[in-house]
């Protein structure tokens, strides 16, 4: 069994690891592959649900199976680091749809969130990423993201004046 702490370092790892994740996802198979489904998402919506949302329910359904798997498993600490991933990528979830779906595209009543300065900037990068169909792919570090590929530009484009 997982003691306290590392339960919850591994809920943590695995939440911060899901805006890594889905970072890459976006930026490979969505603008990718998957393009034909996360278009819905840049275009207008016409109903409550989009294609794009697909993404979300098979993310969810992992996180289910491994909630649901570890809790049915002999307890261990394999079965509890399970159920401690499971609600790591269930918290990103969360987070992810009332900040993205809510705040930022208003499919949810949560406009007080962007009273919050560090929200803002993350829904301005949001934004960057729907007018340019590009980078950023991220979203809670999606203006970091947004920065570090700004400064590369400026110094591809210092290198190519030498």
């Amino acid at each position: 069994m997982l003691r306290e702490p590392q339960f919850w370092l591994v809920f943590a790892a695995f939440a911060v690891a899901m805006e890594f994740w889905a970072m890459l996802l976006h930026g490979r198979l969505w603008h990718g592959p998957w393009w034909p489904a996360h278009r819905s998402h840049h275009r207008p919506r016409t109903g409550w649900f989009e294609a794009n949302d697909v993404f979300a329910a098979l993310h969810a359904s992992i996180a289910i199976f491994l909630i649901v798997g570890g809790c049915e498993q002999v307890f261990g600490a394999f079965s509890h680091a399970c159920v401690a991933a499971g609600w790591g990528m269930t918290a990103f979830g969360v987070s992810y749809f009332l900040v993205h779906d809510g705040l930022i595209h208003g499919r949810l009543p949560v406009g007080f969130l962007g009273r919050l300065a560090w929200l803002r900037r993350v829904r301005n990068a949001h934004s960057v990423h729907h007018r340019l169909d590009a980078a950023p792919y991220g979203l809670f570090l999606g203006q970091w993201e947004l920065r570090r590929s700004l400064a590369q530009t400026g110094k591809a484009r210092r290198d190519r004046r030498a």
